[in-house]
């Protein structure tokens, strides 16, 4: 079975204080199969879950950085709020999600940059 990076860190903090899914599943207030899910990327990591994680493992803020970045990079999907955007940004949103799947890995990179020199 494959974990996403927030997966392996949390299934590592849970058998270092020797627990299983049901004792996580208390302190989520989640089941055991929705965490499985976000384990192993079926879903995305809820937003209240850092903060439960970290309270529960008294992890120092080197540790919950750590961790916010592995929820970060292991976010399945992403929602833009374009309440605010122009019509040009929501073109370019729209194009982006349609064409996601076939970008190659050169043209992600350019992307990358471009969107780096604009923010």
């Amino acid at each position: 079975m494959r974990y996403t990076k927030f997966g392996e860190q949390f299934r590592i903090l849970r058998i270092k204080h020797h627990e299983v899914l049901a004792d996580a599943a208390v302190f989520l207030d989640a089941t055991s199969s929705f965490i499985s899910s976000v384990e192993t990327g079926r879903k995305n990591v809820p937003d209240k879950w850092l903060d439960l994680i970290c309270e529960h493992y008294s992890l120092s803020d080197k540790e919950r950085s750590e961790l916010a970045e592995a929820i970060e990079e292991s976010k399945t999907a992403v929602k833009i709020d374009m309440v605010a955007a122009t019509a040009a940004q929501r073109s370019v949103a729209l194009q982006f999600q349609r064409s996601f799947d076939g970008l190659d890995e050169k043209t992600a990179q350019e992307i990358m940059e471009i969107l780096k020199r604009n923010s």
